[in-house]
């Protein structure tokens, strides 16, 4: 391993917080710069976590800076990561990957041509909850995996986010917000999805948040808010998935998973932890131990950094990010369509992580 990486940071809004605090947990990477088009924000955060607040140009031309995080707004992330590769520089994107397919494989082509990596958030599968599900699949605990269902459902954040408005635009919704981190578990632990099924809906078109600068403001819905299908895994699991911001309250799982000799209940996917739970042939669940650390956000970065620096293929990958775009912009394409959307990308499910690692760590 070399010495520490120099990364820098486009996007200094509510997540970018979570990046500058974690980044202090490791020593492969030091954030030596930070860039908004707000330079409040921007000087705001670099005197919070003592580095340096630039323009976006500046940043961008610093030879020094190898790898930059992209924490810019949905609708920016493909823009943002392609001027970040065209300045020599790999990216690691907030998700989602892009707003639509043209977008996501235009930045896949410019990362092989440019010879540089891209990822992309959630690594949430680094956790110890998914991680310690994608061990009991692998080791046929539950047996074949045939069935599936995957819930996340709510009434939106418009009434605790202070920047609402971008939820309900054109990558927003609760598919493109949520449903990164549950198609990347389940991928990870299934394998890459072949097919879609979906209907897909909207409840109101607009919506008026409580909290933040936007309260009280009356904000059109550019997107689904309901989205309710089927995905037929290559693996040939079949997965129900509902991702609704017009529910205010259920009682639904996030995953579960079922076999051909027990059933598996994975912990919810926007974390870390666990609990995991196993039911052999119709018994009573049961808590399994988690095998792994629990790990945090940037952990998908640090161990891209030493996947550039080992050569190896880094787990939170743009191949990756893509398929999961795909999958989830298939719901609204089955819905409008009437019929089933075939997957084109194809991904290699990432490699676990290595038995007997502590917090922060990705290799043994």
């Amino acid at each position: 391993m070399q010495g520490k990486m120099n990364i820098g940071i486009i996007g200094c809004g509510m997540i970018s917080s979570t990046y500058f605090g974690a980044s202090q947990n490791t020593d492969v990477l030091k954030i030596k710069s930070c860039a908004d088009i707000n330079m409040e924000a921007a000087r705001s955060q670099a005197d919070k976590y003592n580095c340096q607040a630039v323009s976006v140009d500046k940043l961008l031309a610093d030879a020094e800076i190898e790898l930059i995080l992209n924490l810019t707004v949905p609708r920016a992330h493909a823009e943002v990561g392609l001027e970040v590769l065209k300045a020599g520089k790999h990216v690691y994107s907030e998700k989602p990957f892009a707003v639509d397919i043209e977008s996501g494989e235009m930045l896949l082509r410019t990362a092989a041509k440019q010879g540089l990596r891209v990822g992309c958030a959630p690594d949430t599968f680094f956790g110890a909850g998914i991680q310690t599900a994608r061990k009991i699949a692998d080791e046929n605990r539950i047996g074949k995996i045939i069935a599936g269902t995957a819930f996340m459902c709510g009434h939106g954040p418009e009434n605790w986010h202070p920047n609402a408005p971008f939820y309900f635009d054109i990558g927003g919704g609760p598919m493109m917000d949520m449903g990164p981190y549950y198609i990347t578990a389940l991928v990870n632990i299934l394998g890459p999805v072949k097919r879609v099924a979906g209907i897909t809906a909207k409840a109101f078109d607009e919506r008026i948040p409580t909290s933040g600068a936007f309260s009280g403001v009356h904000i059109p819905v550019h997107t689904s808010t309901h989205l309710a299908g089927v995905m037929e895994f290559v693996s040939g699991a079949v997965v129900t998935m509902i991702m609704s911001f017009d529910m205010w309250r259920h009682s639904l799982p996030c995953i579960e998973l079922y076999g051909t000799t027990g059933s598996m209940q994975v912990p919810d996917p926007n974390n870390f932890g666990g609990p995991v739970r196993n039911s052999d042939s119709g018994g009573d669940w049961y808590d399994v131990p988690l095998a792994f650390p629990q790990n945090a956000r940037m952990i998908g970065v640090i161990d891209m950094v030493r996947a550039i620096r080992s050569g190896r293929e880094h787990r939170a990958s743009g191949a990756l990010a893509h398929h999961v775009l795909e999958t989830m912009l298939a719901f609204d394409k089955s819905s409008q369509s009437g019929k089933y959307v075939q997957i084109q990308s194809a991904v290699e499910r990432p490699a676990p992580l290595p038995i007997g690692l502590n917090e922060w760590e990705v290799e043994s």
